[in-house]
């Protein structure tokens, strides 16, 4: 973790294109749980290393799924859809930075990210139709980045599509050139270091509880609720002091102003 709190989990599996088996779900599961108890992480970046950010699950273990009986299948699906709850709920702010293809489960871990960056020449698909599968744990959350519409389209075709067709259907939100990725990736963290970690950490949760619902008297005071809490916080008043005395506010400290 860096001085200004910005952790980054690295899939480090380069010469398997970073290949899901259930040793790296349940070593990302524990990346997450850790981060998500700390008070010191302002930002996560989930990254990869090698040519792939990831080709989704490792043939080795879809043969040993396959030798599975129901049950171990049902505990094996269900550690991948906790894990990737995890990383959808963290309270910091999370960047998917795809340097390189992504493909099934991969687009699931990008889908649960706030944000998500690629490199321009990435291809994307949702490849489990083919090999007689579904992108059942993935699906809530590529549905809820995309859409029911080209969901339907991509879980059912399996193809592969590139990173201009990624940020039109918003499973990513930009896409650059390979030697511009970081440079977009460091403004981006710039910006989200700017901002209250709890007020970020508010909105989050914002987002998941006011999707979909109709604005009724119930969603009024609770909304109201949320933002009366906030302004009486510590944070809410110190942003609201150094608004008033055009200063920075103390968790600015250590970001570029």
């Amino acid at each position: 973790m860096s001085e200004q709190g910005i952790a980054r989990v690295t899939l480090n599996r380069p010469e398997k294109h970073n290949a899901f088996d259930d040793g790296m779900i349940a070593l990302m599961q524990s990346h997450f749980d850790r981060l998500a108890g700390s008070t010191h992480v302002r930002v996560v970046i989930l990254q990869a290393e090698g040519k792939s950010f990831s080709a989704g699950a490792d043939l080795g273990y879809m043969k040993r799924m396959a030798d599975f009986d129901y049950g171990h299948n049902l505990d094996d699906a269900r550690a991948l859809a906790t894990m990737l709850q995890t990383l959808k709920t963290l309270p910091q702010p999370t960047i998917a930075r795809v340097q390189g293809n992504a493909f099934g489960g991969a687009v699931g871990l990008i889908s649960c990210c706030d944000i998500a960056i690629a490199r321009v020449g990435t291809l994307f698909g949702l490849t489990e139709t083919r090999i007689g599968l579904i992108p059942a744990t993935i699906g809530p959350h590529v549905i809820e980045a995309i859409g029911t519409r080209w969901a339907r389209r991509l879980f059912l075709t399996a193809e592969r599509f590139d990173a201009h067709r990624a940020r039109d259907i918003q499973l990513i939100h930009e896409c650059c050139p390979a030697d511009e990725l970081d440079s977009m990736m460091n403004d981006i963290v710039q910006s989200l270091l700017h901002n209250g970690p709890e007020a970020m950490a508010a909105a989050k949760v914002l987002v998941r509880d006011l999707a979909g619902k109709n604005v009724d008297e119930q969603l009024i005071d609770d909304t109201s609720a949320r933002i009366a809490h906030l302004r009486v916080s510590e944070e809410g008043q110190e942003g609201l002091q150094a608004f008033l005395q055009k200063r920075p506010p103390s968790w600015t400290t250590g970001s570029k102003n």
